[in-house]
């Protein structure tokens, strides 16, 4: 009896130092390293990448304070060896991680964790300077370069920046205080800016406090921007969400956007830089965005627009408390052309204007454009559209002996404001038609009747975009 008291006894003791070595080890593997289940992982995307590493490897700290920048650059200059081999992807693991800019490669994903926030540096000196775009000949903010963008690449292949809803933060703040102050000799930095680059996914992350522009595609092609989160102060200036820059083949869609400018703004250039480079921005798909804009434009075309826009189609669009719903930039001196845009199944809530165009927005990038310079804008469509609580339909102000043209609206329907513009209708210089329009627009806009309800037709065709694949991929550290 006291044996199997006694052995009892010790299998008790046993079993507890077994469970207080388990609890000790926890998170270790049979090699003696900490556990990282929560580093393996799938995503979608269109490409899958054989290699990885974690910024840990290269001696990231993520404690919010640490400058993490070399260690992103050592990272990614390891990783650049595998291109060829399959490419390659970086983990970023929860934490804060604090960086300057640094640079992307071909054949590349960048991945933050659900709980990764990787943080700006507010130190100028972590941001280089670089030229102004061709296409703008100068800075937006300044006459001279511009700071490098905080995640910058350029002439890039199949470049992914994803997560699992992570998140990049601008800490824009001290860079807004300066440029109200007129202290900065550059234009601000940009969050997100890939040139010059084809096969492209920016998706499934959170984009906070740019210091100016948060995503900027310019000069690429083969774009897919998906499931982003973007969100700053809407009394801040030039916080667009998304600038797609004479890009051609781009697919914006199930995007939620609160800025103090456009949520998005397409653009091909400014006045005769823009002309002279000449690469508009075309084959531009939106789909299922929301946006909240109190002082600007939910879709803005324009206004540095001198390379040409074309077949732009918008659908499933909930704006709120924004100032305008579709809005055309342009100007005498900016030529190129905005054709062939469709806009359809939009609901807006709150607004200042439905519909706004503008030939009188001025904002030169110098005093050398042409003045015979005139903008093209034809064949703007507008149809399903359900908006209230609008303090005026459309103000449509096309240029004096360059009318706007080819603008269809119908079955739309606008409730006013109870404070809402007597006359709920400007029209200048433009031509078009509508139909099955609530209040009835102005004279220039001639009704079509009832039988004409499926003007304005939406396209067809699939889009180009459309046809890319995207895959289930997988990540699995591997210590280094």
């Amino acid at each position: 009896m006291e044996c199997s008291k006694s052995f009892r006894k010790a299998l008790v003791i046993e079993i507890v130092f077994v469970v207080v070595i388990v609890v000790l080890l926890s998170g270790k593997n049979v090699d003696g390293q900490k556990d990282q289940s929560s580093d393996n992982f799938e995503y979608s995307a269109i490409s899958c990448r054989t290699h990885g590493a974690s910024l840990t490897d290269f001696g990231g700290v993520g404690d919010g304070t640490t400058l993490n920048t070399k260690a992103f650059k050592a990272a990614i200059d390891h990783l650049s060896q595998f291109a060829s081999d399959g490419g390659s992807q970086l983990y970023v693991p929860p934490g804060k991680w604090l960086t300057g800019s640094f640079n992307l490669i071909s054949h590349f994903t960048l991945f933050l964790h659900k709980d990764a926030v990787l943080l700006a540096s507010q130190e100028e000196s972590d941001f280089p300077v670089i030229e102004p775009l061709p296409s703008y000949g100068r800075g937006r903010d300044a006459p001279d370069g511009r700071y490098i963008s905080l995640i910058f690449g350029t002439n890039l292949t199949d470049v992914i920046i994803t997560g699992d809803n992570g998140t990049i933060d601008g800490q824009g703040a001290i860079w807004w205080d300066k440029f109200h102050n007129g202290e900065l000799n550059h234009t601000r930095p940009y969050l997100i800016e890939i040139m010059y680059s084809d096969s492209i996914q920016i998706s499934s992350l959170t984009l906070v406090n740019s210091p100016s522009w948060h995503v900027h595609p310019v000069y690429c092609s083969n774009i897919i921007v998906q499931g982003i989160t973007i969100i700053a102060p809407v009394a801040v200036p030039n916080t667009d969400g998304i600038n797609p820059d004479s890009c051609r083949n781009t697919l914006i869609e199930d995007c939620y956007i609160v800025s103090g400018d456009d949520c998005i703004a397409v653009k091909s250039g400014w006045d005769q830089y823009g002309i002279a480079f000449g690469m508009p921005t075309k084959q531009l798909v939106i789909r299922r965005l929301t946006c909240i804009s109190p002082k600007s434009a939910v879709i803005a075309l324009g206004s540095e627009m001198s390379g040409g826009i074309e077949d732009v189609r918008a659908e499933d669009i909930l704006a709120i408390n924004s100032e305008s719903g579709i809005r055309i930039k342009t100007a005498v001196g900016r030529g190129g052309y905005v054709k062939d845009i469709y806009v359809r199944g939009m609901t807006m809530k709150t607004m200042k204007w439905a519909f706004w165009m503008t030939g009188n927005y001025g904002s030169h990038a110098d005093n050398n454009y042409d003045p015979n310079a005139l903008p093209v804008i034809q064949n703007i469509n507008y149809r399903d559209i359900v908006a209230e609580n609008v303090t005026m339909a459309a103000d449509l102000e096309g240029i004096h002996g360059d009318p706007f043209t080819g603008i269809c609206i119908s079955n739309v329907t606008i409730g006013l404001a109870p404070k809402a513009k007597k006359v709920p209708w400007n029209c200048t210089d433009i031509a078009g038609v509508s139909s099955d329009v609530t209040p009835p627009p102005c004279d220039l806009l001639p009704y079509q009747g009832p039988k004409n309800i499926t003007a304005c037709n939406f396209p067809t065709e699939r889009p180009a975009i459309d046809n890319v694949e995207v895959q289930m991929c997988s990540y699995r550290r591997n210590y280094l």
